[in-house]
């Protein structure tokens, strides 16, 4: 059986990849630079992708939350079904309004579907948007003075790679999450305390936000709905701890603390 992983190099799809491989499956890890392309915005390069495989992890970029994702995710998984897949497991973002269509898109395609739903990562403070900003000692972000459950990207991909291989996750819809509520004050002193490097949250307002965005080269077009993607799930709605983790495994989530020790070392 060939599983098939949309989005190889990113932060649960590298994951997720290496624990396949881990396990002696046949991996197929796809992205627009593999040896098996896969872009989303060149529907030509899909069917080479999805030819003979038996399950799929399906990360879309930039989000679900962006215009034309809906159409894309119903679209592939249209392709996926034609092309004998059983299983599909899709990262979702939580508390996206915009994502739910995508959700119901797979969960109503007759797959065996499960949606893995998640927010903000740990590992963005250390491989992703915010790193650069860590390791200036300035988070500064339209984030104001809510909480939120941060997740950890090792337990996503454990998370997925269950659902992927084993039976009764069909139907689920695992909203996961880390086991505390952290504000981006909390966030930047328990990075402080792990690393010893000072670390301090600065918020920030939208419009500010989008403008850094900018100079750091991305066009208005991504800057804009990005932000307000930012600002959107961090109104309040996302601010509870869920039971996904141990619903999927049976254990409690990673805390922040422990990410932040590892990072740090």
């Amino acid at each position: 059986m060939t599983f098939l992983v949309i989005g190889a190099n990113g932060k649960t799809g590298s994951r997720v990849v290496k624990r396949l491989d881990d396990k002696g499956l046949d991996v197929r890890g796809v992205s627009r630079s593999s040896e098996i392309p896969f872009d989303w915005n060149d529907p030509a390069t899909w069917d080479a992708a999805l030819d003979g495989v038996h399950a799929a992890y399906v990360t879309y970029y930039p989000d679900l939350a962006f215009p034309g994702a809906a159409d894309a995710i119903r679209a592939l998984t249209q392709r996926a079904k034609a092309a004998g897949v059983r299983r599909l497991v899709l990262l979702s973002g939580r508390g996206e309004d915009e994502a739910a269509v995508s959700e119901r898109t797979v969960l109503e395609s007759g797959l065996e579907a499960t949606v893995v739903s998640c927010s903000f990562f740990n590992q963005n403070f250390s491989e992703g948007a915010f790193a650069d900003m860590v390791a200036g000692g300035v988070l500064a972000l339209p984030a104001g003075e809510r909480s939120e459950p941060f997740v950890d990207a090792e337990d996503i991909a454990d998370v997925v790679v269950a659902a992927l291989t084993e039976d009764g996750h069909a139907g689920r819809v695992y909203e996961l999450t880390g086991p505390r509520l952290l504000t981006f004050h909390d966030v930047a002193a328990e990075i402080s305390k792990a690393s010893g490097k000072q670390v301090t949250y600065h918020p920030m307002q939208a419009g500010e936000y989008v403008e850094m965005l900018m100079q750091y080269g991305l066009p208005r077009e991504e800057a804009e709905p990005l932000t307000d993607l930012f600002v959107q799930v961090l109104d309040g709605r996302n601010e509870r701890v869920t039971d996904g983790v141990k619903r999927a495994l049976g254990r409690e989530p990673r805390d922040f603390s422990e990410y932040a020790a590892t990072a740090a070392w």
